[in-house]
């Protein structure tokens, strides 16, 4: 692959932003075993699943363009990796974003609010450039901590971050109930301590 260069791009950008696919194929997931209702301990065992398609960007909240209308983005950490001319990956870092719930309040919390490589590019090393960039900018503007939150849908993010140092701190089982599309689904949420 030909050299990959990271740039901060603006908030008026993300309709192309958008244009990178954040689609991926489900073919497994975490499964989630309680022992004793929870005080016996909480596991993750990855199950095999009949493959299906996710596309977070079609679900009614939107995508990247919709951001702006829920959030101030305006102090946010917004990325691409260009490869060859042409914009192949994205990270957004969120910061003092007060409706980010896996911020808990915290102001020294910076969120991994998105990561997106193209799929013909997955898999070479944009993803990880992305990850470390984010990161290394979140530490550089004075954040203690970079959260992540991903679901049990997505084994393959949740083994990336894990493999960059990331430990997995929430496991909520209920977090999306009454979403229709993503009820079934359990949130995890993964922490790196930046400093």
């Amino acid at each position: 692959m030909s050299s990959i260069t990271i740039h901060r791009i603006e908030g008026d950008q993300l309709p192309e932003y958008a244009r990178i696919s954040i689609a991926f194929m489900v073919e497994s997931v975490f499964a989630v075993d309680v022992v004793d209702g929870g005080l016996g301990g909480i596991g993750l065992r990855e199950d095999k699943v009949a493959q299906y398609a996710k596309d977070a960007d079609s679900y009614d909240e939107g995508g990247p363009e919709a951001w702006h209308r829920e959030f101030d983005i305006s102090e946010w950490g917004l990325f691409v990796a260009v490869c060859e001319g042409r914009w192949v990956g994205g990270a957004a870092v969120a910061v003092d974003a007060p409706g980010v719930s896996v911020v808990h309040g915290r102001g020294d919390v910076a969120v991994l609010w998105d990561l997106r490589v193209q799929p013909e590019h997955r898999r070479n090393g944009v993803g990880t450039r992305l990850f470390e960039h984010a990161a290394a900018w979140a530490r550089d503007n004075g954040y203690k901590q970079l959260r992540i939150e991903t679901q049990n849908v997505n084994v393959p993010a949740c083994r990336f971050y894990m493999a960059r140092g990331c430990e997995l701190g929430v496991i909520d089982r209920f977090f999306y109930e009454g979403h229709p599309n993503v009820g079934h689904e359990v949130m995890l949420a993964w922490h790196l301590n930046l400093s």
